[in-house]
Order: structure tokens, then C-alpha cells, then sequence
């Protein structure tokens, strides 16, 4: 950067197109609404997906504080109530954990998940050519582009996440009255449970932030030409 004749600063090209051309966050937000209602019927997928998933999550990880409360006030009756109810119980620190067996699903829902997401975001990059194309004739910029996916994942992520943590909350609730009765209720702790629930919404927002990167960014780098010539 350097100063011209009349002893003011000049600004590189770049920069200069940086500021003449803005999209504010309000206007980003708006697009990417509207964007998802057009194909309401495509982010419906995404979203039952995210709430499969995140549900499954939430089960767990809420029977496991079930069992931990249980642990915690029934002493060693409820340590061997939970291991004949399948629980993995260490009697040396008194916590229940995970099976292997549970992990492993866990994660393999996770990554059946965040593979239905990039697919049908992919998809959805697809039909937009022509709509992309138009935006970056019109001057937006890579940036703005990948803002929009990012904010239409977000939409996405927290919908689907915070019904299936809520899903995933009652399901579980209800198979610890099933099997040990108000014991299960009566010594929740919900202090745990409202944090494993909310690992389990930002776990599902990852997801749909991780799934829709790379076609986001594949859109956000495409060539106006490119675009508009795209046969769909």
C-alpha cells in the first residue's frame, strides 16, 4: 500500500473490491432461509439424517447419566443390577461407561450420517449451477458463497440436532422407567443430562458443518462461466 499525488492513501485493487462489494449477515441469513424452503423436500433429508443420528447420541449418553444416578445413591445393589442390565460398571471409581460395542455403533451412525449429508449436499450444489453462476455474475464473491451453505448447514444442523437431543432425551427416559422404575427419574442428575444433551447438539452441528464443506467450497470456487453452462 503507498500513497498517490494527492498525498492520500491508496488501496490495492483487491481490498478496494472487498469493501465496494458486501453482503450483510442479516441479508445471508434471509437467502439461505428462503434457499431451504425452495427445497424444503432436500433439507428434510439432511435433517432426518442429523435427527437418526443425534437421537441415537442423546439415548446414550442420557442412559448412561441414568445409570451413574442410580450407581450414586443405590451403592452395590445398583452396581450389580447395572452390570445384569448390561452396563459397563467399574466398581473402582463407581462410573459407568460406554460398551464397545456402543462406541462402535455410535460412530458408525455418526459416519453413515455425515456421508448422507455430503451427498445430499452435493445434490444440492448441483441444481444450483445456474443460481450460483448468476450470483457471481452479479459480483458476489467466493466468500459469500461459502457463507451461505455454512449458514444453510447451521439452519439445518441445529434443527435436526435439537429435536433428536430431545428425541433421544424422552426415548431414553423412558427405557430406564422401563427398566428400573422411578429409580430412574428420581435420582437423575440433570445437570448431566442437560450437558450430554448439548454435546450431542453440537455434535450433530459439526456434522452439518463437516458434511456440507466440501461442497460448499467446490461451489464457492466454481467459475462463473462454468456455472452457467453446467447441464444439470
Amino acid at each position: 500500500m503507498s500513497k498517490n499525488f494527492s498525498g492520500t492513501r491508496s488501496v490495492p485493487q483487491g481490498e478496494a473490491i472487498q469493501r465496494a462489494i458486501s453482503l450483510p449477515w442479516a441479508k445471508s441469513v434471509e437467502i439461505s432461509y428462503k434457499s431451504l424452503r425452495v427445497r424444503l423436500f432436500r433439507s428434510m433429508i439432511t435433517v432426518g439424517s442429523l435427527v437418526l443420528a443425534v437421537s441415537f447420541l442423546a439415548f446414550v449418553l442420557v442412559n448412561l447419566d441414568v445409570a451413574s444416578g442410580i450407581l450414586h445413591h443405590g451403592g452395590d445393589n445398583a452396581a450389580a443390577l447395572l452390570t445384569l442390565a448390561g452396563y459397563d460398571v467399574d466398581p473402582a471409581t463407581h462410573g459407568v461407561a460406554m460398551t464397545a460395542k456402543e462406541r462402535w455403533i455410535v460412530i458408525l451412525s455418526l459416519l453413515v450420517c455425515t456421508v448422507g449429508i455430503v451427498n445430499a449436499q452435493l445434490m444440492s450444489v448441483t441444481e444450483r449451477f445456474s443460481e450460483i453462476g448468476v450470483m457471481k455474475c452479479l459480483g458476489a464473491l467466493d466468500s459469500m458463497i461459502l457463507r451461505i451453505f455454512l449458514l444453510e448447514a447451521a439452519m439445518q444442523g441445529l434443527l435436526g440436532a435439537g429435536i433428536g437431543a430431545l428425541a433421544g432425551f424422552i426415548f431414553s427416559l423412558l427405557a430406564g422407567l422401563v427398566r428400573f422404575g422411578t429409580l430412574s427419574v428420581a435420582y437423575l442428575p440433570w445437570g448431566s443430562v442437560l450437558a450430554s444433551m448439548g454435546i450431542a447438539v453440537l455434535a450433530g452441528c459439526g456434522l452439518s458443518l463437516l458434511g456440507v464443506l466440501y461442497p460448499a467450497l467446490l461451489a464457492a470456487r466454481m467459475r462463473p462461466i462454468k456455472a452457467l453452462r453446467a447441464e444439470h
